[in-house]
């Protein structure tokens, strides 16, 4: 065995062998000795993936002996050069190749999407295989692994179109989803295979499960009902997803006032009061008092709080009937709202 091991280590690759980190004290079953890959550059178009081989050494201590069988999965993150749609790649697994526990050879591949362009860096490995639902496979044990050199052209770019583009809570929406070639802005002209999905179904793919077809344009319609879920049209990798655009459905605001005071001597302070009825917490509202005929200028602001309540202060600043209203501005999914007109008099 020790012959076929050293037989393996000395293969000729066309990457350099780096050394990885020692393992981190968040797994400290894994120890990863070094780090291989058989390319260091890969040119990507499209919807196309580019397989490159990953041989790691290391060894698998403690715990249960039959994890000693368990394969490894790489973390891949990128940085550089844009654009792109993602920010990591998962591999697939990495099979135990020889060896034993205290001195073990995996190899497999991560298989490199155009939406990688930039440095593709090994940066952690895993225990076990790609689950993201399960919670099981983190955190890593990190390494400072080889870089892979990713030139990625004609990447998708992601669009959608809901209808209506401003919906009430549990009513119906369409959402037209496209991908088309980012680089002569047209479709691919060919049915792609995508998943359609909402909530957790965006943030625990694995694999090809579960996906759909486009047209030839590359459009699919979802119809669903409007939310604060994330929605979700995502381009399966072999293990993890490799591009996709994630929205939030948007909401009109609502949101009332009532001022404590009709009518106060000039100078002095009326409380406002009111709540934001739909809407995350602590997002801002204006108080906003009307300036000539049209003109309505920002005169306090103030956060909501854990009920979604909000306290402003009016002051009249001059003797007679002088307009107010509340202005909730856009705050994540839920768009801009007035209150109704209401009128405090100096006096």
């Amino acid at each position: 065995m020790k012959r076929l091991l050293a037989a393996l280590l000395a293969a000729p690759l066309a990457a350099a062998v780096l050394t990885a980190a020692p393992a981190s004290a968040a797994d400290p079953d894994l120890t990863i000795k070094a780090v291989q890959i058989d390319r260091t550059a890969v040119a990507v178009a499209g919807l196309n993936t580019v397989p490159v081989t990953i041989t790691v050494t290391g060894s698998i201590t403690g715990g249960d002996p039959s994890r000693t069988t368990t394969p490894l999965y790489a973390d891949l993150k990128r940085s550089g050069a844009v654009p792109a749609n993602i920010n990591w790649v998962v591999s697939d697994p990495l099979a135990m190749i020889a060896g034993n526990e205290t001195d073990a050879v995996w190899r497999g591949k991560v298989n490199v999407p155009s939406t990688a362009n930039g440095t593709l860096k090994i940066t952690g490995l895993n225990i076990g295989t790609y689950n993201p639902a399960s919670g099981t496979n983190t955190p890593a044990t990190p390494v400072d692994g080889p870089a892979i050199q990713v030139t990625g052209v004609h990447q998708p770019q992601f669009g959608s179109i809901s209808t209506p583009s401003i919906a009430k809570a549990g009513t119906a929406v369409t959402i037209r989803w496209q991908v088309m070639d980012s680089e002569t802005r047209r479709p691919y002209g060919t049915k792609l295979r995508v998943i359609v999905a909402d909530d957790n179904g965006c943030v625990e793919r694995v694999g090809t499960a579960g996906t759909v077809l486009t047209d030839v344009n590359g459009v699919i319609m979802n119809k669903t009902i409007s939310d604060d879920a994330i929605h979700c049209l995502l381009v399966p990798g072999s293990q993890a997803p490799i591009g996709g655009l994630t929205i939030l459905l948007r909401h009109p605001g609502v949101v009332t006032a009532v001022p404590s005071k009709t009518s106060a001597p000039v100078g002095t302070i009326v409380p406002v009061n009111g709540v934001v009825k739909v809407a995350p917490l602590y997002c801002p509202v204006n108080l906003q008092r009307l300036y000539g005929a049209t003109a309505w200028r920002t005169v306090g602001t103030v956060k909501t709080d854990s009920r979604k309540r909000y306290t402003l202060k009016a002051q009249p600043a001059y003797k007679g009937k002088i307009p107010y209203r509340v202005q909730f501005p856009t705050c994540s999914n839920y768009v801009t709202a007035v209150s109704p007109t209401f009128w405090i008099t100096g006096t």
